[in-house]
């Protein structure tokens, strides 16, 4: 953090105020246990003896059920779901609901059961034999992700690392687990994740190297086509918004991180790219790719409900991804060479764990972002909600396009990805849903 106010960037603890700057990185610890907390112990472990609460694990939804209504009351609706279809115990069973039903099943597997359910592009279900319920051609499409790469640098000797770790040495894990177990102490308490930054647009900050008029250049050269289907049309309000994002002074389009041990990235393409951790101790400066403009899809590859979904990252294939997240490792290189106090932390002249990381050039950072950049498992947007114009499936209420008591609660709402970890994200959603349902069955 001391590094980046010596070089003209702010600092902050507060979430609420200006997102730019350096900040100490959040966990999800609970204060008083001092232990990873997560969403069951936060929201269901309180509630989970509520005699109206009833939880089946090891079950597999084959499909949501409907009933055909009358479109008098809201001609857009056609269809209302009733009740769901699983399998538990090799047994198939129904049931059914009141009121509504929510779907939670995240950005990769919510569109899969609109899909067997019948929702969806009317020509991929029919290639599957699925009846088709409603025509939701955005169903599984506009999938978004972060991706992130790194370089790892040698450390000084002195630095503590999570290395030994990293690489599973027995003597390490043994007096790592009994200082946590002991004393709950040691290199297990720390979630190897220290500091992240989120600055304005990378291209003034490399000097020499024209940045902004590259992505720039990129970003009017990649406009989606003319057209106006739901799919183009969507296209095209992403790519103004990531645009204003990734040109503007006042947005934190660059993410940048510190991990302290080795990254175990996709080795690169230089001869001696290890493929496995290697003997010493490493810092890892990463960066995130925080508005990516490329899409992909997830889609049923056959009515069976056991079977994996097709997906399809696409990552990469809008090059202004590339070109922003190589201008963001040549970033990292000048602050591991030059900046302190964070490059006394490194051993001089600088190593790399992987040969191919090095960044000084944009063309040897495009050719290792390509290599090795790899998922931040934040995916979303294949159940967006947009208008239904612009190839959505969710109304601003959440609820699914033509149908009657169907909402989707997941990361899949998404239409954009926010500059963050989605984690907090995605609870807010949650907690909004649940305003939103209350309000609806006039619970509040």
């Amino acid at each position: 953090m001391e590094t980046f106010r010596s070089n003209g960037h702010t600092s902050t603890s507060d979430p609420f105020l200006d997102p730019r700057g350096a900040f100490n990185c959040l966990a999800t610890i609970d204060p008083k246990t001092k232990e990873r907390c997560s969403a069951a112990a936060a929201y269901y472990a309180p509630i989970q003896d509520r005699e109206n609460l009833h939880v089946i694990t090891n079950a597999t939804v084959e499909k949501i059920l409907f009933e055909k209504i009358s479109p008098e009351a809201d001609p857009t609706v056609d269809s209302r779901a009733i009740g769901v279809q699983y399998r538990h115990n090799n047994e198939t069973k129904i049931v059914t609901c009141r009121k509504e039903i929510i779907i939670a099943s995240g950005a990769l597997q919510s569109p899969k059961l609109l899909e067997l359910s019948g929702i969806g592009n009317p020509e991929l279900l029919e290639r599957h034999g699925i009846p088709l319920v409603q025509p939701l051609s955005g169903v599984g499409e506009n999938l978004h992700d972060h991706l992130v790469c790194g370089i790892g640098f040698e450390a000084v000797d002195d630095l503590e690392t999570l290395d030994a770790l990293v690489r599973q040495e027995p003597e390490a894990l043994q007096k790592a687990f009994q200082d946590y177990q002991e004393r709950q102490t040691g290199l297990l308490t720390s979630i190897g994740l220290y500091t992240y930054a989120y600055l304005p647009p990378v291209g003034s900050r490399i000097g020499k190297v024209p940045g902004q008029d590259r992505v720039e250049k990129l970003l009017d050269q990649n406009r989606r086509p003319e057209g106006n289907s739901p799919a183009i049309v969507r296209a095209r309000a992403i790519h103004e918004v990531a645009k204003k994002t990734l040109l503007s002074h006042d947005q934190p389009s660059g993410v940048y991180f510190s991990v302290i041990t080795q990254n175990v990235l996709p080795p690169g393409s230089h001869p001696d790219s290890p493929r496995a951790p290697i003997p010493g101790k490493f810092l890892t400066l990463g960066t995130m790719l925080s508005q990516p403009l490329s899409r992909g899809s997830v889609h049923i590859t056959s009515s069976d409900v056991a079977g994996f979904p097709s997906l399809d990252p696409n990552y990469g294939s809008n090059p202004v991804d590339i070109e922003v997240m190589a201008q963001q490792l040549m970033y990292l290189e000048s602050l591991a060479a030059t900046l302190s106090p964070l490059s006394n932390l490194f051993k001089k002249p600088l190593r790399r764990r992987d040969p191919a990381s090095e960044s000084t050039s944009i063309d040897k950072a495009r050719a290792y972002v390509r290599s090795s950049a790899i998922s931040m498992e934040h995916p979303g947007g294949t159940c967006a909600m947009l208008p239904r114009d612009k190839d959505g499936v969710l109304d601003t209420q959440l609820r699914v396009y033509g149908i009657e008591n169907l909402r989707v609660v997941d990361s899949s709402a998404m239409p954009l990805s926010n500059i963050a970890n989605i984690q907090s994200t995605v609870y807010a959603l949650a907690e909004r849903a649940a305003d939103l349902i209350k309000k609806t069955h006039g619970m509040q």
